[in-house]
Protein backbone atom coordinates (compact mmCIF):
# COMPACT_ATOMS: atom_id res chain seq x y z
CA UNK A 1 0.00 0.00 0.00
CA UNK A 2 1.33 3.41 -1.01
CA UNK A 3 1.59 6.26 1.57
CA UNK A 4 -0.98 8.08 -1.04
CA UNK A 5 -3.37 5.39 -0.54
CA UNK A 6 -2.89 4.81 2.92
CA UNK A 7 -3.32 8.55 3.73
CA UNK A 8 -6.34 8.23 1.27
CA UNK A 9 -8.29 6.14 3.75
CA UNK A 10 -6.98 7.20 7.02
CA UNK A 11 -8.90 11.03 5.74
CA UNK A 12 -11.94 9.20 4.64
CA UNK A 13 -12.00 7.33 8.04
CA UNK A 14 -11.52 10.25 10.15
CA UNK A 15 -13.63 12.67 7.88
CA UNK A 16 -16.67 10.07 8.68
CA UNK A 17 -15.61 9.92 12.61
CA UNK A 18 -16.05 13.68 12.22
CA UNK A 19 -19.30 13.59 10.65
CA UNK A 20 -20.24 11.39 13.74
CA UNK A 21 -18.84 13.47 16.08
CA UNK A 22 -20.97 16.66 14.18
CA UNK A 23 -23.86 14.79 14.52
CA UNK A 24 -24.09 14.10 18.47
CA UNK A 25 -22.39 17.53 18.96
CA UNK A 26 -25.27 19.59 17.20
CA UNK A 27 -28.24 17.81 18.45
CA UNK A 28 -29.15 20.10 20.59
CA UNK A 29 -29.45 22.44 18.37
CA UNK A 30 -32.47 21.02 16.66
CA UNK A 31 -33.67 19.43 19.87
CA UNK A 32 -32.88 20.80 22.88
CA UNK A 33 -36.09 22.91 23.29
CA UNK A 34 -38.54 20.38 22.67
CA UNK A 35 -36.71 18.07 25.27
CA UNK A 36 -36.56 21.25 28.11
CA UNK A 37 -40.48 21.72 27.61
CA UNK A 38 -41.60 18.18 27.29
CA UNK A 39 -42.79 18.39 23.58
CA UNK A 40 -40.71 15.34 22.40
CA UNK A 41 -39.56 12.79 24.78
CA UNK A 42 -36.36 12.40 24.37
CA UNK A 43 -35.02 9.22 22.73
CA UNK A 44 -38.08 10.25 20.38
CA UNK A 45 -36.48 13.68 19.69
CA UNK A 46 -32.81 12.33 18.78
CA UNK A 47 -34.57 9.52 16.66
CA UNK A 48 -36.77 12.34 14.90
CA UNK A 49 -33.32 14.49 14.27
CA UNK A 50 -31.51 11.09 13.13
CA UNK A 51 -34.13 10.99 10.14
CA UNK A 52 -34.64 14.12 9.57
CA UNK A 53 -30.99 14.84 9.10
CA UNK A 54 -30.31 11.93 7.21
CA UNK A 55 -32.88 13.58 4.57
CA UNK A 56 -31.28 17.01 4.52
CA UNK A 57 -27.83 15.75 3.33
CA UNK A 58 -29.21 14.98 -0.19
CA UNK A 59 -31.59 18.24 -0.49
CA UNK A 60 -28.06 20.45 -1.61
CA UNK A 61 -25.10 20.27 -2.50
CA UNK A 62 -23.97 23.90 -1.90
CA UNK A 63 -21.93 24.33 1.50
CA UNK A 64 -20.33 20.87 0.30
CA UNK A 65 -19.10 23.03 -2.80
CA UNK A 66 -17.81 25.91 -0.35
CA UNK A 67 -15.78 23.62 1.91
CA UNK A 68 -13.75 21.82 -1.65
CA UNK A 69 -13.65 25.44 -2.66
CA UNK A 70 -13.05 28.56 -0.40
CA UNK A 71 -10.80 27.05 2.35
CA UNK A 72 -7.83 25.74 0.59
CA UNK A 73 -6.61 27.71 -2.59
CA UNK A 74 -6.29 25.06 -5.31
CA UNK A 75 -7.82 26.32 -8.27
CA UNK A 76 -7.17 28.75 -11.16
CA UNK A 77 -9.87 31.59 -11.55
CA UNK A 78 -11.44 30.04 -14.12
CA UNK A 79 -12.23 27.37 -11.54
CA UNK A 80 -10.63 24.21 -13.17
CA UNK A 81 -7.96 21.95 -10.38
CA UNK A 82 -4.70 23.75 -10.44
CA UNK A 83 -2.98 20.87 -12.30
CA UNK A 84 0.04 21.45 -11.41
CA UNK A 85 -0.44 22.35 -7.20
CA UNK A 86 -2.14 18.55 -7.57
CA UNK A 87 0.69 17.12 -9.49
CA UNK A 88 3.27 18.48 -6.94
CA UNK A 89 1.73 18.96 -3.77
CA UNK A 90 -1.15 15.95 -3.56
CA UNK A 91 0.66 14.22 -1.00
CA UNK A 92 0.51 17.75 0.80
CA UNK A 93 -2.99 18.58 0.22
CA UNK A 94 -3.91 14.95 1.98
CA UNK A 95 -2.11 15.85 4.73
CA UNK A 96 -3.34 18.88 5.04
CA UNK A 97 -6.86 17.50 5.24
CA UNK A 98 -5.88 14.40 7.50
CA UNK A 99 -4.23 17.32 10.02
CA UNK A 100 -7.31 19.48 9.56
CA UNK A 101 -10.20 16.73 10.42
CA UNK A 102 -7.85 15.62 13.15
CA UNK A 103 -8.27 19.39 14.97
CA UNK A 104 -11.87 19.38 14.18
CA UNK A 105 -12.54 16.33 15.80
CA UNK A 106 -10.53 16.95 19.38
CA UNK A 107 -12.30 20.48 19.42
CA UNK A 108 -15.62 18.78 19.01
CA UNK A 109 -14.96 16.07 21.44
CA UNK A 110 -13.47 18.33 24.50
CA UNK A 111 -16.48 20.90 24.19
CA UNK A 112 -18.81 17.86 23.85
CA UNK A 113 -17.04 16.69 27.78
CA UNK A 114 -17.21 20.21 28.86
CA UNK A 115 -21.09 20.80 27.54
CA UNK A 116 -19.91 23.67 25.80
CA UNK A 117 -22.28 24.14 22.42
CA UNK A 118 -19.58 25.22 20.19
CA UNK A 119 -18.96 25.36 16.60
CA UNK A 120 -18.59 21.65 14.70
CA UNK A 121 -18.20 23.90 11.67
CA UNK A 122 -15.26 26.46 13.13
CA UNK A 123 -13.70 23.36 14.64
CA UNK A 124 -13.06 21.93 11.15
CA UNK A 125 -12.88 25.43 9.12
CA UNK A 126 -9.80 25.94 11.80
CA UNK A 127 -8.27 22.78 11.71
CA UNK A 128 -8.22 22.86 7.70
CA UNK A 129 -6.99 26.85 8.25
CA UNK A 130 -4.08 25.74 10.74
CA UNK A 131 -3.25 22.62 8.65
CA UNK A 132 -2.87 24.77 5.21
CA UNK A 133 -0.82 27.57 6.92
CA UNK A 134 1.72 25.05 8.51
CA UNK A 135 2.23 23.05 4.92
CA UNK A 136 1.60 26.35 2.44
CA UNK A 137 1.65 29.45 4.46
CA UNK A 138 -0.30 32.37 4.02
CA UNK A 139 -1.39 32.49 0.70
CA UNK A 140 -2.59 28.53 0.40
CA UNK A 141 -5.55 29.68 2.13
CA UNK A 142 -7.87 31.12 -0.16
CA UNK A 143 -9.26 34.31 2.10
CA UNK A 144 -11.10 36.48 -0.06
CA UNK A 145 -11.85 34.28 -2.81
CA UNK A 146 -10.97 35.79 -6.50
CA UNK A 147 -10.71 39.38 -5.09
CA UNK A 148 -14.39 40.65 -6.64
CA UNK A 149 -16.24 39.26 -4.36
CA UNK A 150 -16.94 37.55 -1.10
CA UNK A 151 -16.35 33.66 -1.76
CA UNK A 152 -13.71 33.12 0.18
CA UNK A 153 -12.79 32.07 4.48
CA UNK A 154 -13.81 35.98 4.61
CA UNK A 155 -17.22 36.10 2.74
CA UNK A 156 -17.84 32.39 3.87
CA UNK A 157 -17.18 31.37 7.22
CA UNK A 158 -15.67 34.51 9.04
CA UNK A 159 -18.76 36.97 8.16
CA UNK A 160 -21.37 34.33 8.72
CA UNK A 161 -20.41 33.41 11.97
CA UNK A 162 -20.61 36.74 13.23
CA UNK A 163 -24.22 37.83 11.71
CA UNK A 164 -25.83 34.28 11.84
CA UNK A 165 -26.26 34.42 15.90
CA UNK A 166 -27.40 38.30 16.03
CA UNK A 167 -29.96 37.59 13.25
CA UNK A 168 -31.09 34.87 15.19
CA UNK A 169 -31.54 36.52 18.13
CA UNK A 170 -32.96 39.31 16.63
CA UNK A 171 -35.54 37.13 14.73
CA UNK A 172 -36.42 35.32 18.13
CA UNK A 173 -36.79 37.78 20.11
CA UNK A 174 -39.48 39.88 17.54
CA UNK A 175 -41.10 36.21 17.38
CA UNK A 176 -41.64 35.62 20.93
CA UNK A 177 -42.84 38.57 21.17
CA UNK A 178 -45.26 38.58 18.66
CA UNK A 179 -46.22 35.13 20.19
CA UNK A 180 -46.97 36.31 23.87
CA UNK A 181 -48.93 38.87 22.20
CA UNK A 182 -50.86 37.29 20.11
CA UNK A 183 -51.82 34.58 22.80
CA UNK A 184 -52.22 37.26 25.32
CA UNK A 185 -56.11 36.19 26.26
CA UNK A 186 -55.58 32.25 25.74
CA UNK A 187 -55.47 30.37 28.73
CA UNK A 188 -52.00 28.87 29.31
CA UNK A 189 -52.75 24.90 29.48
CA UNK A 190 -54.13 25.49 25.81
CA UNK A 191 -51.50 27.73 24.51
CA UNK A 192 -48.74 25.71 26.45
CA UNK A 193 -50.05 22.62 24.46
CA UNK A 194 -51.02 23.85 21.14
CA UNK A 195 -47.38 25.33 20.99
CA UNK A 196 -45.76 21.49 21.73
CA UNK A 197 -47.45 20.31 18.94
CA UNK A 198 -45.80 23.34 16.43
CA UNK A 199 -42.40 22.71 18.41
CA UNK A 200 -42.10 19.38 16.50
CA UNK A 201 -43.09 20.75 13.39
CA UNK A 202 -40.60 23.13 13.95
CA UNK A 203 -37.90 21.04 15.51
CA UNK A 204 -38.25 19.05 12.77
CA UNK A 205 -37.33 21.81 10.30
CA UNK A 206 -34.36 22.41 12.55
CA UNK A 207 -32.92 19.41 11.76
CA UNK A 208 -33.75 19.07 8.04
CA UNK A 209 -31.64 22.46 8.05
CA UNK A 210 -28.63 21.18 10.00
CA UNK A 211 -29.10 18.09 7.48
CA UNK A 212 -28.32 20.53 4.80
CA UNK A 213 -25.60 22.81 6.07
CA UNK A 214 -23.44 20.63 8.42
CA UNK A 215 -23.65 16.82 6.08
CA UNK A 216 -22.31 18.69 3.35
CA UNK A 217 -18.79 19.91 5.08
CA UNK A 218 -17.91 16.67 5.52
CA UNK A 219 -18.82 15.63 2.34
CA UNK A 220 -16.40 19.03 1.12
CA UNK A 221 -13.50 17.47 2.64
CA UNK A 222 -13.96 13.79 1.47
CA UNK A 223 -14.26 15.49 -2.08
CA UNK A 224 -11.37 17.20 -1.50
CA UNK A 225 -9.56 14.66 -0.51
CA UNK A 226 -10.38 12.45 -3.22
CA UNK A 227 -9.00 15.30 -5.79
CA UNK A 228 -5.72 15.51 -3.81
CA UNK A 229 -5.27 11.77 -4.18
CA UNK A 230 -6.73 12.10 -8.46
CA UNK A 231 -9.75 10.10 -8.42
CA UNK A 232 -12.03 12.98 -8.77
CA UNK A 233 -11.70 16.39 -11.23
CA UNK A 234 -14.77 18.51 -10.75
CA UNK A 235 -14.91 21.10 -8.34
CA UNK A 236 -19.05 21.59 -8.87
CA UNK A 237 -20.16 18.13 -7.83
CA UNK A 238 -19.84 15.52 -5.09
CA UNK A 239 -19.50 11.51 -5.81
CA UNK A 240 -22.84 9.96 -4.71
CA UNK A 241 -21.33 7.50 -2.07
CA UNK A 242 -19.98 10.26 -0.25
CA UNK A 243 -23.00 11.58 -0.04
CA UNK A 244 -24.82 8.70 0.82
CA UNK A 245 -21.91 7.57 3.41
CA UNK A 246 -21.83 11.31 4.97
CA UNK A 247 -25.61 11.53 5.65
CA UNK A 248 -25.80 8.02 7.06
CA UNK A 249 -22.81 9.39 9.38
CA UNK A 250 -24.26 12.33 11.20
CA UNK A 251 -27.87 10.86 11.34
CA UNK A 252 -25.96 7.71 13.68
CA UNK A 253 -24.06 10.78 15.80
CA UNK A 254 -27.53 12.42 15.95
CA UNK A 255 -29.08 9.55 17.24
CA UNK A 256 -26.77 8.83 19.76
CA UNK A 257 -27.78 12.29 22.07
CA UNK A 258 -24.93 14.53 22.32
CA UNK A 259 -27.15 14.75 25.94
CA UNK A 260 -24.47 17.29 27.88
CA UNK A 261 -25.13 19.65 24.90
CA UNK A 262 -28.64 19.20 24.87
CA UNK A 263 -28.89 19.73 28.67
CA UNK A 264 -27.11 23.10 27.98
CA UNK A 265 -29.27 24.44 25.56
CA UNK A 266 -32.22 23.62 27.01
CA UNK A 267 -31.69 23.90 30.24
CA UNK A 268 -28.55 25.99 31.08
CA UNK A 269 -29.41 29.23 28.82
CA UNK A 270 -33.01 29.92 29.88
CA UNK A 271 -36.13 28.13 31.55
CA UNK A 272 -37.84 28.03 28.15
CA UNK A 273 -41.50 27.51 27.76
CA UNK A 274 -43.96 26.10 24.63
CA UNK A 275 -43.97 29.60 22.78
CA UNK A 276 -40.30 30.60 23.17
CA UNK A 277 -39.24 27.23 22.14
CA UNK A 278 -41.22 27.11 18.85
CA UNK A 279 -40.12 30.71 18.11
CA UNK A 280 -36.40 29.68 18.47
CA UNK A 281 -36.80 26.89 16.55
CA UNK A 282 -38.64 28.77 13.71
CA UNK A 283 -35.96 31.34 13.58
CA UNK A 284 -33.24 29.14 13.39
CA UNK A 285 -34.93 27.38 10.47
CA UNK A 286 -35.14 30.32 8.67
CA UNK A 287 -31.78 31.46 8.95
CA UNK A 288 -30.18 27.91 8.51
CA UNK A 289 -32.31 27.01 5.74
CA UNK A 290 -31.36 30.49 3.88
CA UNK A 291 -27.66 30.54 4.63
CA UNK A 292 -27.48 26.66 2.97
CA UNK A 293 -29.23 27.85 -0.13
CA UNK A 294 -26.32 31.05 -0.45
CA UNK A 295 -23.54 28.35 0.27
CA UNK A 296 -22.69 30.07 3.25
CA UNK A 297 -21.26 27.45 5.80
CA UNK A 298 -22.07 29.14 9.14
CA UNK A 299 -22.57 27.65 12.56
CA UNK A 300 -25.97 25.87 13.50
CA UNK A 301 -25.11 25.96 17.12
CA UNK A 302 -24.33 30.00 16.91
CA UNK A 303 -27.35 30.07 15.21
CA UNK A 304 -29.67 27.78 17.80
CA UNK A 305 -28.15 29.44 20.81
CA UNK A 306 -29.00 33.22 19.59
CA UNK A 307 -32.40 31.94 19.10
CA UNK A 308 -32.70 30.96 22.29
CA UNK A 309 -31.23 33.75 23.48
CA UNK A 310 -33.70 35.69 22.06
CA UNK A 311 -36.48 33.59 22.79
CA UNK A 312 -35.39 34.69 26.43
CA UNK A 313 -35.06 38.35 25.85
CA UNK A 314 -38.41 38.42 23.77
CA UNK A 315 -40.18 37.25 26.82
CA UNK A 316 -40.67 39.75 29.73
CA UNK A 317 -39.65 38.05 33.51
CA UNK A 318 -37.45 35.66 31.41
CA UNK A 319 -34.35 34.90 33.29
CA UNK A 320 -31.36 34.31 30.96
CA UNK A 321 -28.27 33.07 32.41
CA UNK A 322 -25.94 35.27 31.25
CA UNK A 323 -22.56 33.66 33.12
CA UNK A 324 -23.27 30.50 31.07
CA UNK A 325 -24.08 32.24 27.58
CA UNK A 326 -20.81 34.21 28.37
CA UNK A 327 -18.81 30.71 28.73
CA UNK A 328 -20.06 29.75 25.07
CA UNK A 329 -19.70 32.98 23.94
CA UNK A 330 -15.53 32.95 24.93
CA UNK A 331 -15.66 29.25 23.81
CA UNK A 332 -16.78 30.44 20.47
CA UNK A 333 -14.11 33.20 19.92
CA UNK A 334 -11.55 30.21 20.71
CA UNK A 335 -12.68 27.64 17.97
CA UNK A 336 -11.19 29.07 15.08
CA UNK A 337 -7.66 29.25 16.59
CA UNK A 338 -7.90 26.34 19.04
CA UNK A 339 -8.52 24.01 15.91
CA UNK A 340 -6.25 25.49 14.09
CA UNK A 341 -3.37 24.97 16.49
CA UNK A 342 -4.32 21.26 16.48
CA UNK A 343 -3.92 21.19 12.89
CA UNK A 344 -1.19 23.14 12.76
CA UNK A 345 0.46 20.65 15.27
CA UNK A 346 -0.43 17.53 13.79
CA UNK A 347 0.90 18.83 10.38
CA UNK A 348 4.43 19.65 11.41
CA UNK A 349 4.42 16.38 13.73
CA UNK A 350 3.59 14.27 10.89
CA UNK A 351 5.25 15.90 7.83
CA UNK A 352 8.45 16.14 10.34
CA UNK A 353 8.95 12.37 10.82
CA UNK A 354 7.64 11.87 7.13
CA UNK A 355 6.89 8.17 5.88
CA UNK A 356 4.69 6.18 7.38
CA UNK A 357 5.87 6.93 10.62
CA UNK A 358 4.54 9.93 10.95
CA UNK A 359 1.39 9.70 9.97
CA UNK A 360 0.76 6.49 12.10
CA UNK A 361 1.92 8.81 14.64
CA UNK A 362 -0.45 11.80 14.35
CA UNK A 363 -3.72 8.62 13.83
CA UNK A 364 -2.23 7.41 17.21
CA UNK A 365 -2.44 10.41 19.05
CA UNK A 366 -6.00 11.18 17.86
CA UNK A 367 -7.37 7.79 18.84
CA UNK A 368 -5.52 8.16 22.39
CA UNK A 369 -6.82 11.67 22.98
CA UNK A 370 -10.48 10.39 22.18
CA UNK A 371 -10.21 7.38 24.56
CA UNK A 372 -9.51 9.27 26.58
CA UNK A 373 -11.73 11.93 26.47
CA UNK A 374 -14.86 9.06 25.93
CA UNK A 375 -13.31 7.42 29.87
CA UNK A 376 -13.53 10.98 30.77
CA UNK A 377 -17.04 11.65 30.45
CA UNK A 378 -18.01 8.96 32.56
CA UNK A 379 -17.23 10.97 35.51
CA UNK A 380 -20.67 12.80 34.83
CA UNK A 381 -22.54 10.97 32.62
CA UNK A 382 -25.58 12.56 31.27
CA UNK A 383 -28.03 10.42 29.65
CA UNK A 384 -31.77 10.75 28.16
CA UNK A 385 -32.50 10.08 32.12
CA UNK A 386 -31.59 13.13 33.78
CA UNK A 387 -30.80 15.51 30.44
CA UNK A 388 -33.94 17.59 31.54
CA UNK A 389 -33.33 17.86 35.33
CA UNK A 390 -33.39 20.95 36.93
CA UNK A 391 -30.72 23.43 36.15
CA UNK A 392 -29.01 24.31 39.83
CA UNK A 393 -27.42 27.65 40.10
CA UNK A 394 -23.94 25.87 41.08
CA UNK A 395 -24.22 23.77 38.27
CA UNK A 396 -21.88 24.75 35.28
CA UNK A 397 -21.56 23.19 31.31
CA UNK A 398 -19.98 19.78 31.12
CA UNK A 399 -21.63 18.64 34.77
CA UNK A 400 -24.16 15.85 34.40
CA UNK A 401 -26.90 17.43 37.14
CA UNK A 402 -25.87 19.38 40.62
CA UNK A 403 -26.35 17.07 43.45
CA UNK A 404 -29.27 17.68 45.54
CA UNK A 405 -28.84 16.91 49.23
CA UNK A 406 -31.18 14.03 50.68
CA UNK A 407 -33.16 15.12 54.02
CA UNK A 408 -31.59 12.89 56.55
CA UNK A 409 -34.39 11.09 58.87
CA UNK A 410 -34.11 11.80 62.22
Amino acid sequence: MTLELLLLILVIGTAIAFDFTNGFHDTGNAMATSIATGALKPKAAVALSAVLNLVGAFLSVEVALTVTNAVIRIQDSSGAPKSEFLANNGHALLMIVFCGLIGGILWNLLTWLLGLPSSSSHALFGGLIGSTLAALGLGGVNWMGDGSKLDGVFGKVILPAFASPVVAALVATIGTWLVYRITAGVATRYAEGGFRWGQIGTASLVSLAHGTNDAQKTMGVITLALIAYGTWTDTTSVPLWVKVVCALAIAAGTYTGGWRIIRTLGKGLVEISSPQGMAAEASSAAVILTSSHLGFALSTTHVATGSILGSGLGRKGADVRWGVALRMVLAWFITLPAAGLVGAACYFVGNGIGGYAGVLIVFAALVGLTGWMMLHSRRTAVHAGNVNADWHPEATPGASVAPVPVPVKA
